[in-house]
């Protein structure tokens, strides 16, 4: 069976994305390490985007931060326009992403749990009051709350748990679809990765240009951008 036929016979498709889904936008994924990060910081990104990095060096957290992670002129691509359509076809029954982009809402997707957060969220560890990635953009150095004190951006970093609400609503959605679509994921980064085994169903796509370690046990394994492969779907 093709991706287009499961789509075509399915009204319960979930989407599992990882970095490969942005990338095609032109944000970078950070792991991918380029020479760049060995002229410009003394630790490697993994470190970096520590919980315990945050909290002892704040500043050179955000110097990265701001250079590295924050996207925010970057579009979204076929896969992105396509997985919105299938959502308003009411197809598509909700997109679970590793991404912190928001570029899935910018297609209009509406029912998205963001397994690490997004980089529009962020909120005073002291206080609790929320701001907009306007806040960290115009801020130098540490950006500070009002009341003094340090905003942190709700992603997670290294070293901290998921959300238990989006983790709950992640595997409830993963079990209960008829077609689960993994795309632009080597499925090497837990637990994110751990929530494909919560599917049940004998429809599971992989669409990924390297291999994972799901390869022998999905249905369908497609060795294509992801951005590609949607592109060629009627929706």
């Amino acid at each position: 069976m093709t991706l287009q036929e499961m789509i075509d016979s399915s009204n319960h498709i979930v989407f599992f994305g990882g970095a490969g889904v942005s990338t095609e936008s032109g944000i970078p994924d950070f792991r991918s390490q380029d020479g760049l990060y060995n002229q410009k910081y003394a630790y490697p990104p993994e470190v970096i985007l520590s919980h315990e990095f945050f909290v002892e060096e704040t500043e050179e957290f955000y110097r990265f931060y701001r250079d590295k992670m924050l996207y925010l002129d970057a579009k979204p691509n076929a896969a992105h326009y396509a997985l919105a359509a299938l959502e308003k076809k009411k197809k598509l029954k909700a997109v679970i992403t590793q991404n912190i982009d928001g570029l899935h809402q910018k297609a209009g997707s509406n029912t998205v749990f963001e397994l690490h957060g997004s980089v529009y969220h962020n909120y005073c560890m002291k206080c609790g009051k929320h701001y907009g990635v306007e806040k960290i953009v115009n801020s130098a150095g540490i950006p500070k709350c009002e009341c003094g004190g340090i905003i942190k951006p709700d992603v997670v970093l290294y070293g901290e748990p998921l959300d238990e609400y989006v983790t709950e609503m992640a595997i409830a959605y993963a079990q209960s679809a008829d077609v689960l679509i993994i795309g632009g994921t080597s499925l090497t980064v837990y637990p994110a990765a751990s929530f494909v085994y919560h599917y049940m169903g004998d429809k599971l796509v992989l669409i990924n240009k390297s291999p994972t370690p799901l390869d022998t046990k999905a249905n369908l394994v497609i060795k294509e951008t992801i951005g590609e492969v949607f592109s060629k779907l009627s929706i």
